[in-house]
């Protein structure tokens, strides 16, 4: 099956971000169950055309082209319990959006946005250290803006000190 790259730039995006690494066993599985729903996705009757990947084991990325069928709210609901049904198999959380990812020397991490503006008040990280803005809507956004510097982010406004 083709990857993500194959989806059109204007494909809207969702991204789910796990609290840990996912283990390559936890992958092959989640890629496994992400095949099978997408050979059924519908949204008001119509197949998704979507593709759903895993970035750097941590990241659980949708992309839907809309043009072919828009992802309504039933669609959308299909989707979100996926989600919640990946979160069960690997006893992982997914769809909490107080975390923030970053790197730090080629290596992500993840914590809690509040832990997040302790480190930025400490220098542990600064303005330029990369984070993953996991509210990029498209998947030209993604290419572009999903890993940027903090000052480039929503999140600078949030956590500056």
């Amino acid at each position: 099956m083709e990857d993500y790259t194959s989806m059109p730039q204007h494909s809207r995006v969702w991204i789910y971000q796990a609290n840990r690494e996912l283990t390559a066993a936890e992958i092959d599985m989640t890629d496994r169950l992400a095949d099978a729903f997408l050979d059924r996705w519908t949204s008001h009757g119509a197949l998704m055309n979507a593709r759903i990947d895993i970035f750097y084991n941590r990241f659980i990325v949708v992309f839907v082209d809309e043009k072919t069928a828009p992802a309504s709210g039933c669609g959308i609901d299909k989707s979100v319990n996926f989600i919640k049904e990946i979160e069960q198999e690997n006893n992982i959380s997914l769809l909490s959006r107080l975390n923030v990812a970053f790197r730090k020397e080629e290596k992500i991490y993840a914590c809690a946005i509040t832990d997040f503006s302790k480190l930025l008040a400490e220098g542990l990280v600064d303005e330029n250290t990369i984070v993953f803005n996991n509210l990029v809507a498209t998947k030209e956004e993604f290419d572009t803006k999903w890993e940027s510097p903090l000052k480039e982010t929503w999140l600078y406004q949030k956590v500056k000190v």
